[in-house]
């Protein structure tokens, strides 16, 4: 089958399309996130998508049904659904990408994480050779994917360890956020207000899946340093918010938190499909990944936390070390490990009004020199023209049709047996020790510099 051309008006890569502006025909972008869950990276995917269209491309939104569908609507772009029940990947997914391709005249597939990435190789990179496009917003990359296909990976880190591997291109985009509805001036009082939050109270929030890879750690180690703070003395409040399947777990723990405090200090709100009320409430913001980016766009102090210990406050000197590795860690931090690490990164905070100004300062600052929306478009943009332009040949898509099959028949070999051994992780990209290589490799090179001063 000859390869699909693309409709697309000739224009040197790099160099952003203003196609609504000038009138132009823009690309037609089937745009894959992997779940219509609410979390980090599915916001950020919904939000790229966004962007993309306002720059004059027709985008078109593939995915199962969940509660983010309704947020696709309120964006009026165009929505296509996929069963929920399914194999991951799907041969009907495949089928169902290769007829919107050859129906629509798709130029670019842009699948989030592996499973539609893979599903976008079978069913519109080989039989129609259709431009693919992956992101990766996992802490690591499956040795499986097809090699030729452009990634956009969200650490420097990642990026570098993806290209050892063999990667032909990889470009970092870390979690974007859109500053312009993120920021400062958004009013929380009414969300204080509702949860009886009073003014004298520092209120940390933690907005995030309530799961057991990679946040459970961290939410419990927040409920106890809180815990601490409260029968010290302190006025603070811990508000989470989300759901998930360690919900009970937590909601455990918050009451026990509570009746030794003797009051109510940590409130779990569940899932909210926009939670910028609770970020704009807040005076310090608990996280890790996008939700720690988007904290720091409403101006809030971060103290990012991981596993194995790991807590670590945002400033100017902790900077360099999440520019490298992403906004997560593992092992001791500077302050230590666990939560009494975690409790005088806190305390300073609570303590502090002026520390925390500056420090929200900070990050309102990087949010807006590095993790625009705009900037992770203009990324995107030039990625979909790239791998438009410059296919890979034949050769070597067959020779990533041997590659992706063989690793897609040993991974499944290696899940059933880690199911079996009673080893199996949820998300198996995000295992530990495969964040702990990342990290451990990526700290032998050096992390790219970030001017906090004017531009």
């Amino acid at each position: 089958m000859r390869p699909h051309v693309c409709r697309y008006f000739e224009q040197p890569v790099g160099q952003a399309f203003s196609g609504r502006r000038e009138g132009r025909k823009g690309m037609k972008v089937l745009f894959y996130p992997h779940s219509m869950e609410v979390g980090g990276s599915q916001l950020n995917a919904l939000q790229l998508a966004g962007a993309v269209r306002e720059r004059g491309h027709e985008v078109i939104a593939l995915s199962e049904p969940g509660p983010l569908v309704e947020r696709v609507r309120r964006m009026e772009l165009e929505h296509i659904e996929i069963p929920e029940r399914r194999r991951r990947p799907s041969g009907s997914v495949m089928r169902t990408i290769g007829r919107l391709v050859r129906e629509r005249g798709i130029d670019v597939v842009h699948g989030h994480e592996w499973p539609p990435i893979i599903e976008a190789f079978f069913g519109a990179r080989v039989p129609h050779r259709t431009a693919v496009v992956g992101t990766i917003m996992s802490m690591s990359v499956a040795s499986f994917l097809p090699r030729d296909v452009p990634l956009t990976v969200g650490t420097e880190f990642i990026r570098k360890a993806a290209m050892e591997a063999g990667y032909r291109q990889v470009e970092l985009l870390e979690p974007p956020v859109d500053t312009n509805a993120d920021n400062p001036a958004v009013d929380g009082d009414g969300f204080r207000a509702r949860h009886g939050i009073q003014p004298n109270e520092v209120l940390l929030a933690m907005v995030c899946r309530l799961v057991p890879d990679l946040k459970l750690e961290g939410l419990l180690s927040a409920c106890e340093a809180v815990r601490e703070l409260a029968v010290a003395g302190c006025p603070v409040r811990l508000v989470i918010v989300g759901d998930g399947r360690a919900r009970g777990e937590v909601a455990r723990h918050a009451a026990a938190v509570n009746a030794s405090a003797g009051r109510e200090v940590v409130l779990i709100t569940g899932e909210m499909t926009d939670p910028a009320a609770a970020y704009a409430a807040a005076d310090v913001v608990i996280g890790q990944g996008g939700s720690a980016l988007r904290g720091m766009a409403f101006g809030k102090p971060l103290v990012v936390v991981g596993e194995e210990g790991f807590s670590e406050l945002l400033t100017s000197e902790s900077l360099p070390v999440f520019l490298g590795q992403g906004w997560y860690g593992l092992g001791p931090g500077s302050l230590g490990v666990g939560t009494p690490a975690l409790r005088i990164a806190l305390e300073r905070l609570v303590g502090s009004p002026k520390l925390r100004s500056e420090l929200g300062q900070l990050g309102r600052q990087l949010t807006e020199q590095r993790f625009s929306l705009e900037h992770a478009a203009n990324v995107v943009e030039n990625l979909y023209l790239s791998a438009i332009r410059n296919p890979a040949p034949f050769g070597s898509m067959l020779s990533d049709f041997v590659h992706v099959s063989a690793g897609l028949v040993g991974n499944k070999i290696g899940r059933k047996y880690q199911r079996w051994t009673g080893r199996s992780s949820v998300d198996d990209n995000n295992a530990r020790e495969l964040i702990a290589a990342v990290i451990t490799n990526g700290k032998r090179g050096e992390t790219l510099p970030f001017r906090t001063g004017p531009q």
